[in-house]
């Protein structure tokens, strides 16, 4: 039978999504990594169950990928409360929260990913509802308009952003706790993949996943996505186990470099350092030039390059560092010469 052909179990991919629901750790204790904002959590989670009350609304920063969905579950199965999840693009007016407000129950906690996107009149409704647990809803138009507020049950908020700087302060300073959430070293890494591939019954090496791990960014979402492309390399083309010769193969076939950079990331190198000579590059040049668009660049692409030390941020635009050029397979001739520009000096 072809393998277009083979029949697939209807609860195969039911199956599948149990076990990937399942890589999110259930309880702090489960959570690797972020000891410092785990501490801090436990601390008020355990303070909050002590006095029978809802703890401090919680505001969650860091990049993509770290745990900030995770941990706002974790915080309401600690609470032992149900959890409500909403986005800051899908609130765009302040009926819409008037009504997600005004359905919560008694100690509920309400998930908002990306806060930093509400619209302002929206922001300007949520704290004081975090406050005052209290909404004024707005009746008719115009001169004859009435303000009725609206009791709320105490709730607990938590956001999450990953751009904290763009959160307004009367909506900041609403927030009890703020926690930021930091890259991951590469051996806490190797933790949360040997955890995940103990749940996906995955055979995978202590080798494997030192490798995997060493390329993923510093991110628990990219390790997890990288184990599953190695699995799925091991059971097709390999021997079925995770080993180092799989990793290894898995990530060359999915263009996952020795440090992590993609196809994307070195088209943006390449670009800095071929394309436009080592001359400062703007952002809306550089991503025409790879096509991509402008936030990508700037929110998942640049972030790391400049992490990574390839690339640097200067006043008349993007520019690739000595490393960036040697990462990049560029000739040391062919960098660009010192001209009192803070361009890069011949080694």
């Amino acid at each position: 039978m072809a393998e277009s052909e083979r029949p697939v179990s209807p609860g195969a991919d039911e199956s599948e999504r149990a076990i990937e629901a399942a890589l999110r750790p259930r309880t702090l204790d489960e959570f690797v990594g972020q000891h410092v904002v785990r501490d801090q959590l436990g601390l008020v989670l355990e303070a909050a169950r002590a006095r029978g009350a809802n703890p401090d609304h919680v505001l969650l920063s860091g990049p993509p990928g770290l745990g900030k969905t995770t941990l706002s579950m974790i915080i309401a199965a600690e609470l032992g409360a149900h959890l409500r999840v909403t986005s800051g693009p899908a609130i765009q007016h302040a009926g819409d929260l008037a009504a997600v407000l005004s359905s919560l129950d008694e100690g509920e906690v309400l998930f908002v990913d990306e806060i930093h996107r509400l619209a302002r009149p929206v922001e300007e409704m949520l704290y004081v509802a975090m406050e005052d647990f209290r909404v004024d809803v707005m009746v008719g138009k115009g001169p004859g308009a009435t303000a009725i507020p609206l009791s709320l049950p105490p709730f607990t908020v938590v956001g999450a952003t990953t751009r904290a700087g763009l959160l307004p302060a009367p909506l900041r300073d609403r927030f009890g706790f703020t926690g930021h959430l930091d890259y991951y070293a590469p051996d806490e890494l190797e933790q949360v993949l040997t955890r995940s591939a103990r749940l996906l019954d995955i055979e995978l090496t202590a080798d494997a996943a030192a490798q995997i791990a060493s390329r993923s960014r510093g991110t628990p979402r990219i390790s997890n996505r990288l184990l599953r492309r190695v699995r799925d390399w091991a059971q097709v083309r390999g021997r079925g186990v995770g080993d180092l010769d799989a990793a290894l193969a898995a990530l060359k076939v999915y263009e996952v470099d020795e440090r992590g950079l993609d196809r994307l990331d070195r088209a943006v190198l390449t670009a800095l350092t071929v394309r436009f000579s080592g001359q400062p590059v703007g952002l809306t040049t550089l991503a025409a030039a790879v096509g991509e668009e402008t936030d990508t660049i700037e929110t998942v692409v640049e972030p790391f390059l400049l992490r990574e030390g390839l690339i640097s941020r200067t006043p008349r635009g993007r520019q690739a560092t000595a490393a960036g050029y040697t990462h990049a397979g560029v000739a040391p001739s062919a960098w660009p010469l010192a001209r009192g520009s803070g361009q890069l000096s011949m080694p």
